[in-house]
C-alpha cells in the first residue's frame, strides 16, 4: 500500500508562501555574484557591497558630471515656437520656399506659418525665447542650446526609442541602463535609474528605461508622479511584524534557494532580473519614504517649484540625484496622453502654451535649486523631445512632424553656459550648421559622465553592442 510522505520536499513557491516574509509580490533576495548582504548602519540604511552590480565603478576618464536628469518631452515640441526664433517666418508667411520643398515633410502643400507666440531676448547671452517659457527664459545663461539636432524618422514610436535607446526598435538598453552599467550607483538603497512621468508613460513604455540584454540590475524603475505617497508608489514595502535583522535573515535564506535554482538552470535572464529586483525592493523600504516625502522640503522650496505634477517630478529628481541616483528620466505628459506635445498637430497656440505652463516653473526651479545647492556642476540636465515640428502649417493652426531639425538644451555637467551650438536654416526646417544626430548627443552625454562611447560595450549574441551603435561623435566644442 502506498503511503504519502508527510515531509515531502516543498517547491520554492510553496516555501515562499509558507514563510510569509511580508513583502508580497516584490519578494526578497539578494544581489548576484557572491554574498551580498549589506550591513545596516545606525539608522537602518544598508551600506554598499562591492559584489553588487550597482557598486560604483571608475569612469574611463575624469568626468564632467556624476549624474544625469533627462527632461523628456514626448510628442515633438516645436523648435520655432519655443527656443529657435525664426523672424523670416513672418516675412515669408504662406509661401513655400525651395529649402522647404526639398524636404519630405508630410504636409508638402502647405506654406510657412508664423509662430503665434512672441519672442524676446533674455540674459547676458541675449538668447531669444518664446513667451510660453517665461521662467526658463530667466535661466538662459545657464543653458547650452543645440539647435541642429536631427534624427532618422518622423514617427513617434521609433523616434522616441531612438532618443532613449539609440535604436528604432525596443531591443536595446536605454541610456540610463548604459550609465548604470558603466558607472554603477552612489546609493545602494535606491535604483541607479528612475523613470517618472505625470500619469502617462511615454510611448514605448518599459522599453524607454529597460535594460534589454544588460543584466537586470541596470533596468530603470518607473514611478507615477500622480501616486506621490510612498505606499502607493511601491506597495508592500513595509513589514510591521518583523524587525530588520529578521527580515535580512529570511532574505539571505531565500537568496540561497534562488541561487541554487539559478545555478541549475545555468542561465535564466528572467530569474536573474527578478533576483536583482527583489533585493532592491528589500533595500528600498528604508530609503523610499524619505526620498519621496516632499513635506520635508521648506515652504519656500515648494513655492519655487510650483504645484503641477511635473514640478513635483522636478523636485523629486533633485532629491534623487542628491541621494546618489545615477540617472533620472522625467517625461512630460498631461491628461494621460503619452505623446503630449503632439497636440501641435491641430492647435500649436493652445496646446503648446498649456504644456509649457505645466512644466516651465518646475524646470526653471530645478536649474536654480541645483545651482544654489552646488549640484549643477556635477549634474547634466538634458531637455528635448524625439523630434521637432515643421515651420509649415497643418490645417489652419497646427504643425506636422519635422525630424530634419530641432532643438535640445543642456545645463550643468561641464557644458558651456549661455551658448548656442549649430543652427537650422532661416525657417527652422532643417539643421544646416554643425548638425547633431541623436547618436552624437548620446556620445556627448556619456563623455560628460567620463565614459568613452566606443569603449562602453556589452557582448551579446556574438557581437559587442554600444549605445551609439556604430556611430556617434562627441560635441567637444560645447564643453568648458
Amino acid at each position: 500500500m502506498f503511503h504519502r510522505n508527510p515531509f515531502a520536499p516543498l517547491t520554492r513557491r510553496e516555501l515562499l508562501g509558507r514563510m510569509g516574509a511580508g513583502f508580497g509580490s516584490i519578494g526578497l533576495a539578494s544581489m548576484m555574484a557572491g554574498s551580498v548582504s549589506g550591513n545596516a548602519n545606525s539608522n537602518g540604511a544598508l551600506s554598499a557591497n562591492q559584489n553588487s552590480p550597482l557598486f560604483p565603478k571608475a569612469p574611463h576618464f575624469a568626468p564632467k558630471a556624476k549624474r544625469v536628469i533627462q527632461l523628456f518631452m514626448p510628442g515633438g515640441p516645436s523648435q520655432v515656437d519655443t527656443f529657435d526664433h525664426k523672424p523670416a517666418l513672418e516675412k515669408h508667411a504662406g509661401q513655400r520656399p525651395e529649402i522647404v520643398n526639398r524636404k519630405t515633410l508630410r504636409n508638402t502643400k502647405n506654406g510657412l506659418m508664423v509662430s503665434p507666440f512672441k519672442f524676446q531676448q533674455y540674459g547676458q547671452s541675449g538668447k531669444w525665447v518664446s513667451d510660453i517659457f517665461p521662467h526658463v527664459a530667466k535661466e538662459v545663461d545657464e543653458l547650452c542650446f543645440i539647435h541642429s539636432m536631427h534624427t532618422d524618422i518622423p514617427e513617434h514610436a521609433g523616434a522616441i526609442l531612438m532618443f532613449n535607446l539609440g535604436h528604432l526598435q525596443p531591443s536595446r538598453p536605454s541610456l540610463g541602463s548604459w550609465l548604470c552599467y558603466g558607472l554603477g550607483s552612489e546609493n545602494q538603497n535606491l535604483p541607479g535609474f528612475v523613470a517618472m512621468s505625470p500619469r502617462a508613460q511615454p510611448r514605448g513604455k518599459l522599453a524607454n528605461w529597460g535594460n534589454a540584454f544588460l543584466p537586470g540590475a541596470y533596468a530603470g524603475s518607473y514611478v507615477n508622479i500622480a501616486s506621490m505617497k510612498p505606499d502607493q508608489i511601491l506597495k508592500d514595502l513595509k513589514n510591521s511584524r518583523l524587525p530588520y535583522g529578521e527580515q535580512r535573515k529570511q532574505a539571505d535564506l531565500l537568496t540561497q534557494l534562488n541561487r541554487i535554482h539559478l545555478e541549475r538552470q545555468k542561465q535564466n535572464d528572467q530569474l536573474e532580473s527578478g533576483i536583482q529586483a527583489m533585493e532592491m525592493a528589500f533595500r528600498m523600504q528604508f530609503a523610499v519614504p524619505d526620498t519621496f516625502d516632499l513635506t520635508r522640503e521648506s515652504k519656500q522650496t515648494l513655492e519655487m517649484y510650483g504645484d503641477s505634477e511635473y514640478a513635483k517630478g522636478c523636485l523629486l529628481a533633485r532629491r534623487m540625484i542628491e541621494r546618489g541616483v545615477r540617472c533620472v528620466q522625467l517625461s512630460h505628459s498631461i491628461d494621460g496622453y503619452d505623446i503630449a506635445w503632439d497636440t501641435g498637430h491641430g492647435d500649436i497656440k493652445g496646446g503648446h502654451a498649456r504644456l509649457a505652463k505645466a512644466c516651465d516653473q518646475g524646470i526653471a526651479a530645478l536649474i536654480k535649486d541645483l545651482r544654489n545647492r552646488g549640484l549643477l556642476d556635477e549634474t547634466l540636465v538634458v531637455w528635448g523631445g524625439e523630434f521637432g515640428r515643421a515651420p509649415t502649417s497643418e490645417g489652419k493652426n497646427g504643425r506636422d512632424h519635422d525630424h530634419y531639425g530641432f532643438t535640445v538644451w543642456m545645463a550643468g555637467g561641464g557644458v558651456k553656459p549661455g551658448i548656442s551650438y549649430g543652427a537650422t536654416d532661416e525657417f527652422g526646417c532643417s539643421a544646416v550648421e554643425n548638425r547633431v544626430h541623436v547618436h552624437d548627443l548620446h556620445a556627448t552625454i556619456l563623455h560628460s559622465m567620463g565614459l568613452d562611447h566606443e569603449k562602453l560595450t556589452y557582448r551579446y549574441s556574438g557581437r559587442d553592442y554600444r549605445l551609439t551603435d556604430v556611430s556617434g561623435k562627441v560635441i567637444r566644442e560645447i564643453f568648458i
